[in-house]
């Protein structure tokens, strides 16, 4: 399984802190934002190879992010001599250098598969948000199911709802419809980026892409995919921890206690 993190975007909101450094490079709790996720899956072990798709702008960043990750894990091997492994983490610069020319979430997924040559299961996170509870649980999920999968979180508030990517789903948790954003939101279940897509439909953003589908946000892929195969919906097993504006920001400083469950 392949792991790509989604790291392109420019953090407007965030400003002046991410004007000229990247959103998942920030720290939460003594560790980056983009470590919590990849520590969590090394761990796991069912990742083996891991990319950051970012801007040419960020890109930099990332790269001295990847070499210190590298040398730390060097000087920190096991003193008994076991051969530990540390999947690589590749770094792909999408070429963009303003949010006004930034490609769209959906293009950058295909952009890294291009670059990369990638064909498997794939993992595909946003490098912007912690969970208190570890993604074994959603891959323990989708490998159950045999299909791509999405996670889930029931929401109240109603402005939310409409700034969100909304799924519509069966008894089973089967998808019977997505929409990003909607004006009148079908449903109150929400779904955070984090998506695993097996790998038949990882070969097929290309082909979402020339039938039309969004774009800009991950998740109008899985709204198109889900019309032309099954498509499984869990239901979020905690809490996730978005950081959008300074003010979410300080939130999760203040509050985030690492993965609990």
């Amino acid at each position: 399984m392949k792991c790509l993190i989604l790291a392109a975007g420019y953090a407007t909101r965030l400003y002046p802190l991410t004007e000229n450094y990247p959103k998942p490079l920030l720290e939460v709790g003594g560790k980056t934002i983009v470590d919590w996720l990849v520590d969590d899956l090394v761990e796991d072990g069912r990742v083996d190879a891991f990319a950051v798709v970012t801007n040419h702008k960020f890109a930099p960043h990332f790269e001295n992010w990847t070499a210190n990750r590298l040398m730390y894990f060097l000087e920190h091997q096991d003193s008994e001599g076991e051969d530990v492994q540390m999947p690589g983490i590749a770094v792909v610069d999408d070429g963009t250098e303003t949010n006004e020319t930034r490609l769209g979430a959906v293009r950058d997924i295909q952009f890294a598969l291009d670059e990369l040559g990638w064909d498997d299961d794939l993992l595909v996170i946003a490098g912007d948000n912690v969970l208190d509870f570890s993604l074994s649980r959603f891959l323990d999920y989708a490998q159950e199911k045999g299909t791509s999968c999405i996670m889930r979180y029931f929401e109240q508030d109603a402005v939310r709802l409409t700034k969100s990517g909304i799924v519509e789903i069966d008894s089973d948790g089967v998808i019977l419809g997505m929409e990003e954003k909607p004006a009148a939101p079908k449903s109150n279940w929400c779904c955070p980026p984090f998506y695993f897509y097996v790998k038949e439909d990882a070969r097929r953003f290309s082909e979402g892409i020339a039938a039309g589908c969004g774009t800009d946000a991950p998740g109008s892929f899985v709204a198109w995919l889900s019309g032309q195969t099954r498509v499984h919906a869990m239901e979020m097993p905690g809490k996730r921890f978005d950081i959008g504006n300074l003010e979410s920001y300080r939130n999760v400083c203040g509050n985030y206690r690492g993965i609990i469950e």
